[in-house]
């Protein structure tokens, strides 16, 4: 676990705070669910500006870090994101604005993406329920004058209020990523009922799509490891921020647990209370010791990242929603009102659980990266 973090990375973590308390409290999340709002282009720019979307593009292009790890910052950012259950494309827009920079591709888009005036998707392939394969049927056909791509994705993290989207496509010469325009003709984005709050998602149609070579998004054929790397970003981005919310419910479900009294006593000094909070506190300690270790895998390129993120996704997203269960009950009849903040962090938390694959398909992730199972190791792609 991080223990002592650098004085920057402090300082850093203690102006996000600030910054999310003042533009996005609680009662701005819902009013931006009362007007049907995923998040508002301003606060978007703000983020920009104070680096959210720069910590995993090179200086060269216009990037920075806080403290040299890239992904351990921003990891800093999806924390205090869901503390506040706050809104915005942070995941989404670093996974694409990452590919895009490591590739030296669409520098005019890399530069919207940096100051936050344009927003992105990626577009990963959500497995079948029970299957173990993450490709879809997306598939692009190399033309004279370019790519036609069609083909679909369900259930596309802030496809809604995206620019641009990174997809992969099943090409003749192997897994191919196109970034596609939203407003390209024959794309269709169509907004699905989700269960955040402001954390939206979409499935999006690509019918018979005109790409140029242009929107080809590194080697052609080549996207395999390129998808490999993406769903570790944002992993480590998703489990972070399902931490964050963690910390903060297990926070003033004890403060609530000091106040509330019930028979002359406050109800924390129960035993049956103090017994579940130490449970909540033993995993909680776990889910932050198995997202910190992927997340130092990741940045440092270590051959065990793959294990290690799927290890913290299945974890955390097997224990999360339940934890935040246990805390609803622990608050009693208010805890299950609308009017209480419980509900829009049991929101975050399952919603997270469920996206990027859920707890079986990264167990068997993990049985195939250990060579436990009877075909292989066959992964998402």
């Amino acid at each position: 676990m991080e223990l002592e973090p650098t004085k920057d990375q402090v300082l850093f973590r203690q102006t996000t705070r600030r910054f999310l308390d003042q533009e996005s409290p609680l009662s701005h999340v819902r009013g931006l669910h009362e007007r049907g709002v995923a998040f508002e282009s301003s606060y978007w720019r703000k983020g920009g500006e104070l680096g959210w979307t720069a910590m995993l593009v090179p200086e060269s292009m216009g990037g920075g870090t806080i403290a040299g790890a890239g992904l351990l910052d921003l990891k800093i950012v999806a924390e205090e994101i869901g503390r506040g259950v706050a809104p915005g494309p942070l995941l989404s827009t670093n996974v694409v604005l990452q590919t895009l920079s490591s590739s030296a591709a669409r520098t005019e888009v890399v530069d919207g993406l940096l100051r936050g005036v344009t927003a992105a998707a990626w577009a990963f392939a959500e497995p079948p329920p029970g299957g173990a394969s993450g490709a879809g049927a997306t598939v692009a056909t190399r033309g004279a004058d370019g790519w036609t791509l069609r083909g679909e994705r369900r259930l596309v993290l802030d496809a809604p209020s995206a620019d641009w989207i990174l997809v992969d496509a099943h090409t003749d010469i192997g897994l191919t990523q196109f970034l596609v325009a939203t407003d390209a003709d024959g794309v269709r984005v169509s907004p699905r009922t989700a269960l955040d709050l402001v954390r939206t998602v979409g499935d999006v149609a690509f019918d018979d799509v005109m790409l140029v070579d242009a929107a080809v998004v590194g080697e052609p054929g080549g996207a395999v490891e390129a998808l490999e790397r993406q769903l570790h970003t944002a992993l480590v981005l998703q489990n972070a921020e399902t931490v964050g919310a963690l910390d903060r419910v297990l926070a003033f479900t004890l403060e609530y647990a000091v106040d509330r009294v019930s028979f002359g006593r406050p109800i924390g000094s129960y035993q049956a209370i103090k017994h579940r909070l130490a449970d909540l506190k033993m995993r909680l300690e776990a889910c932050h010791a198995t997202a910190d270790a992927s997340a130092h895998a990741v940045a440092e390129g270590s051959p065990r990242a793959a294990e290690l993120v799927s290890v913290a996704k299945s974890y955390i997203g097997a224990h999360a929603p339940s934890m935040v269960q246990d805390c609803v009950q622990i608050h009693g009849g208010i805890g299950v009102t609308w009017d209480h903040d419980l509900h829009l962090y049991l929101r975050r938390v399952t919603q997270n659980a469920a996206l990027f694959g859920g707890v079986r398909y990264h167990r068997e992730r993990l049985a195939s990266l250990l060579g436990m199972d009877a075909e292989g190791p066959t992964l998402a792609w």
